[in-house]
């Protein structure tokens, strides 16, 4: 496809004069902090060292939710040994700094906030909350981290018994926070695609939703047709938004 490339320089311009930003976050955010990208050559779709289709299928969970809490136990694991990438960081600077800028984030991982960004919405969900299939119950997402560190037990509801399940959106379930983010598309000036080929729906959508210029860096093909203000760098996120802040703290901005 024939984008408009763009390089650090035009995107700090870009993020200086923009009013309202919305940020799309894909897998390809999280690779360089050491989560594997489910699709990509190690990922849990290709490797097959878990079935998607059994760990991530709601009525199989609902039958048999030990596969879905094997594949948990390595995924919380492998959580606490990693730390947010410096997009993350350089992500939640521009909200701290009092930039308006809010965050769709196809990630599990709960990065985004580790690093300090309040305005997340993981439409794919999350460990960070958790709920009883049975009863509804709330469960903090930590308690659950714990009792899963502590036993190999598939985790149970201490009111009615039932299976205890992540926030994580499952197939068969609807995305989460998807009015949130179709709202903050819409109302921005400046949308950043970061790490997604923009192959997964409805996340996909949400740069057509776009209210001005949307800036796609990914290393890679995307799925997005080229159009007026739709703007790619093919490059590693980290090297492209360290070059970006620096010539934000050199502008002034």
């Amino acid at each position: 496809m024939d984008f408009s490339p763009i390089a650090p320089m035009e995107c700090a311009a870009k993020i200086r004069n923009a009013k309202k930003m919305a940020v799309l976050t894909g897998a390809g955010l999280s690779t360089s902090a050491g989560v594997p990208d489910f699709r990509g050559p190690r990922g849990l779709y290709v490797t097959r060292a878990y079935d998607p289709e059994t760990v991530f299928a709601i009525d199989h969970f609902d039958r048999d939710p030990g596969p879905f809490y094997a594949f948990s136990r390595d995924f919380l694991a492998m959580l606490e040994k990693i730390s947010p990438t410096p997009t993350h960081r350089f992500l939640a600077r521009l909200e701290a700094d009092g930039r308006d800028i809010g965050i769709v984030t196809q990630n599990i991982d709960g990065l985004h906030q580790l690093a300090g960004s309040r305005r997340v919405y993981p439409i794919h969900g999350d460990y960070r909350t958790a709920h009883c299939r049975r009863c509804g119950k709330d469960c903090d997402g930590d308690e659950l981290a714990a009792r899963l560190k502590a036993s190999a037990e598939v985790p149970v509801c201490s009111a009615c018994g039932g299976t205890i399940k992540p926030d994580v959106v499952f197939f068969g379930e609807n995305v989460r926070n998807l009015p949130e983010a179709l709202s903050l598309a819409a109302a921005s000036d400046l949308m950043l695609v970061l790490g997604s080929s923009l192959a997964v729906y409805p996340a996909a959508s949400l740069p057509s939703s776009a209210g001005g210029e949307v800036i796609v860096v990914n290393r890679g093909p995307v799925a997005l047709g080229p159009g007026r203000g739709i703007y790619l760098a093919d490059a590693g996120l980290d090297e492209f938004f360290a070059e970006v802040e620096e010539q934000l703290m050199g502008g002034g901005g």
